[in-house]
């Protein structure tokens, strides 16, 4: 994995992973790497400087507005749903199906399933950050 610092046609700068630098050129070319603030596919690569820890914490303390508001996000949904892991999908039809109570969760799908959740009217909505695996 390879993290970039992008900038956008409107001079927004905001950083993704991405696979590898190939991995970047070949979604970029197909449109797939876009700003988040405004939308435009006219995204490049920013000049980077390596991130040095100075201190216990500092490579996790949010730096920008964005990632502030990302961690808070975070925060809220951690506190306030319960985390099923890859049982999300089996839990969250079972809510739907309304053989189990209706409570906040959260977790992991693939793509495919969450794609037939929402074709089969579950009501989910995709997270802007990975969560926090839970160990044994």
């Amino acid at each position: 994995m390879i993290r970039y610092t992008l900038k956008c046609a409107d001079d927004h700068a905001f950083e993704s992973w991405f696979p590898s630098a190939a991995g970047f050129d070949s979604l970029k070319a197909a449109g797939h790497v876009t700003c988040p603030t405004c939308g435009t596919p006219q995204v490049e690569k920013a000049l980077m400087a390596p991130r040095v820890a100075l201190g216990q914490g500092d490579l996790t303390t949010p730096q920008s507005d964005a990632e502030k508001a990302m961690a808070d996000l975070r925060r809220k949904v951690e506190e306030n749903s319960e985390y099923v892991g890859v049982n999300f999908v089996a839990e969250a039809r079972k809510m739907h199906e309304g053989t189990v109570p209706e409570r906040s969760i959260y977790g992991e799908a693939k793509p495919a399933e969450a794609i037939k959740l929402l074709e089969d009217g579950v009501p989910v909505a995709p997270l802007p950050f990975m969560p926090v695996r839970k160990a044994n």
